[in-house]
C-alpha cells in the first residue's frame, strides 16, 4: 500500500500499511527526531511476509505529518501517544500489537498504560522506562555525552549540513564494536531531509512538554511484552533493557551482541522472527 495522509481528530498524519488487512495488526512507533523512514520497508516486508498487517506512520514534524512552526510545537509527548490510537482509528483497528523504538518505546509504553484495551502485546526497542524514578541506570556513555555537547552544530538552513550531522550522530548511536553503515544511514537521513515538509521543525521534539504524567506504575502492563536491547547501546546502556525487563511482568529479554541504539540490518534475522514468534499467539482485534 502507498504511503497516504490520514486526518483525526483533526491531526493530519501520514501512514503507510505493508501485507494483509485479514492478519494480526502490528503498529511500529518510530522514536522522536525521525520519521517512519527508520522503519526501513525491507524490515516492514519482512514482517508482513510473517504474517503481519504492518502500520509506520510519521510522528507529528517529521515526514509528511502535520508540521508546525520551529520553536512553537502546538502539541505535548502526551499528544504523540494518542497519535498511537489515532493512527489505529484511522484503519478502524481496535487494537494491536505495538512495536516502539528509543523514545517511541517510551510512547509504547504509556499507550499500553493509558489505552489497555487498545494493546495486545509490546516490544520495546532500545529503550528505557518512560516514567522517573525506578532504579538508578548509567547515562550515556561519554562519547555519547560528548558528541550531544560539541560545539559542531548542524547549519539547519543547509540541508548538506544537517545529512552530515545527522549521520555523525548516527555514528555515535551504533556504539562503535561494529562497523559503521555510512552509505544506508546517509541515504536514510537524506530520505527524511527531502521528504519532510520542513525538516527543521523536527527539533520541536526536543522542546516538547511531557503533558499529563501516568500515575500508574510499569507494573501494570499486563500485556505480554519484549525487551530488545545492544549490549553497546550508548545512548540507553544495556542496564536499561534490563531493568525495563524486570519491571514489566513477565516480560522477556532479547540481547543483541554489540549492537547499538537501534536495529541495524545485520540484526533484522534475529530480531524479525523474535516479533513474529512474540506476537503469534494473541488473536488480533479489528
Amino acid at each position: 500500500m502507498a504511503e497516504r495522509v490520514v486526518e483525526v481528530d483533526g491531526v493530519r498524519l501520514c501512514v503507510e500499511a505493508f501485507g494483509d488487512r485479514a492478519d494480526p495488526p502490528l503498529l511500529l512507533v518510530m522514536g522522536l527526531g525521525a520519521s517512519m523512514l527508520w522503519w526501513e520497508e525491507g524490515f516492514c516486508r519482512m514482517l508482513a511476509e510473517g504474517g503481519r498487517f504492518v502500520i509506520r506512520y510519521d510522528h507529528r514534524d517529521t515526514g509528511r505529518s502535520v508540521t508546525y512552526p520551529p520553536g512553537r510545537p502546538g502539541y505535548t509527548g502526551a499528544d504523540l501517544v494518542g497519535d498511537a490510537a489515532r493512527v489505529l482509528d484511522a484503519h478502524e483497528i481496535a487494537a494491536a500489537h505495538v512495536v516502539g523504538i528509543s523514545a517511541g518505546g517510551a510512547l509504547a509504553q504509556s499507550f499500553a498504560l493509558d489505552h489497555p484495551a487498545r494493546v495486545l502485546s509490546l516490544v520495546l526497542i532500545s529503550t528505557s522506562r518512560a516514567m522517573p524514578g525506578g532504579p538508578d541506570l548509567p547515562a550515556p556513555t561519554a562519547e555519547f555525552t560528548r558528541f550531544v555537547a560539541s560545539t559542531a552544530e548542524a547549519d539547519w538552513s543547509d540541508a548538506d549540513s544537517v545529512v552530515d550531522h545527522q549521520v555523525a550522530y548516527a555514528r555515535v548511536l551504533a556504539g562503535g564494536r561494529r562497523p559503521f553503515d555510512e552509505t544506508a544511514a546517509r541515504g536514510l537521513v537524506r530520505g527524511d531531509v527531502e521528504r519532510a515538509h520542513d525538516f527543521t521543525a523536527v527539533r520541536n521534539h526536543d522542546t516538547l512538554a511531557d503533558g499529563e504524567p501516568m500515575r500508574v506504575p510499569l507494573s501494570s502492563i499486563t500485556v505480554p511484552t519484549l525487551v530488545i536491547h545492544g549490549t553497546a547501546d550508548p545512548l540507553f546502556p544495556f542496564r536499561h533493557g534490563e531493568a525495563l525487563a524486570a519491571e514489566i511482568p513477565r516480560a522477556g529479554l532479547l540481547a543483541l551482541e554489540d549492537a547499538g541504539h537501534g536495529i541495524e540490518r545485520a540484526d533484522w534475522p534475529t530480531v524479525v522472527p523474535a516479533i513474529l514468534e512474540h506476537t503469534a499467539t494473541r488473536e488480533s482485534a479489528g
